[in-house]
């Protein structure tokens, strides 16, 4: 979770290296080859390289100590601060390849404790099957100009579209079977906010063009859009989705993690937060403005 951690590591792949040009240049001190002013330097370096590993260990725990603390408190006040900022809305979760459940119920936690409800989830099959999507979409009238591989930007930011609205949805209708892995909710009422989650690996060609499209298009769309990862993911999205212009939250399975995805979701600034290394905005976004009071 902390840059801290691969600089640790880092720093002792250096150590050890420099450890074994210590033994080699001490076997070849007796051939005469290596002189006792470079044998100092070369101590010289790991000495200084293993005070710095020790400092970097160091502050790595103390990071990791104070993370513990701070969802410790985020646990402990969790409720009075997001209690009721999502009430009545209705959020949609979107994943790109199939659903994780972990990452899916930590969004349900958090947009239910603040009120809110997840009335749609849905799966996109990833990579795109090509020939049939072209195929499916060819057959409707309305959706024969998204077909071809030159067009799947376009067709990744119609499909946005129709992911938060309340319909027509004729590129769904048409792509159900071809692109949707997995669907529960209704897909016929509009959306408030989205979450999206990309379990997938890393796509290319036509699917990453239908991705990058999908993400600036949900980023262009007038409800608050959030990536999400848990802490635990092995490949990271969350630089993807934030050059398309999402915002992001690491680390979502935490409670400070949730935090700032029902604060992002109710309005928030947008940016990336959370602790991990893509967190350029902090850990927290200010909380959203509360809605205005209306008197009869």
């Amino acid at each position: 979770m902390f840059d801290l951690r691969y600089h640790v590591a880092s720093l002792a792949a250096v150590f050890v290296a420099l450890v074994l040009g210590i033994f080699l240049g001490v076997g070849l001190s007796g051939k005469g080859f290596v002189s006792d002013a470079e044998r100092e330097n070369l101590q010289a370096s790991i000495d200084a390289l293993r005070a710095e590993r020790d400092s970097a260990v160091a502050r790595a725990a103390g990071a990791d100590l104070r993370s513990g603390e701070l969802d410790a408190f985020a646990r402990t006040t969790y409720p009075g601060l997001v209690g009721g900022m999502l009430s009545g809305r209705r959020i949609g979760v979107v994943f790109v390849g199939s659903v994780d459940q972990g990452l899916a119920g930590a969004v349900r936690r958090s947009v239910a404790d603040a009120g809110g409800r997840v009335t749609m989830i849905r799966a996109l099959r990833v990579p795109v099957d090509s020939e049939a999507t072209d195929s499916a979409l060819r057959a409707e009238p309305e959706t024969r100009g998204l077909a071809g591989p030159d067009n799947r930007e376009r067709l990744g930011r119609a499909l946005a579209r129709e992911l938060v609205t309340a319909g027509p949805n004729p590129v769904f209708d048409a792509l159900t079977r071809v692109l949707v892995e997995e669907q529960s909710g209704s897909v016929n009422r509009a959306l408030d906010a989205v979450v999206v989650a990309r379990p997938a690996l890393p796509q290319q060609g036509e699917t990453e063009a239908l991705l990058a499209g999908l993400y600036s298009g949900l980023a262009a769309a007038p409800v608050p859009t959030v990536g999400v990862e848990k802490s635990d993911s092995k490949t990271s999205a969350l630089s993807v989705f934030h050059r398309r212009g999402l915002s992001t939250v690491d680390s979502v399975d935490s409670a400070a993690g949730q935090v700032a995805l029902v604060f992002l979701l109710a309005g928030a600034r947008p940016g990336s937060y959370g602790t991990g290394t893509e967190a350029a905005d902090g850990i927290l976004p200010d909380p959203p403005p509360l809605p205005v009071a209306t008197t009869g």
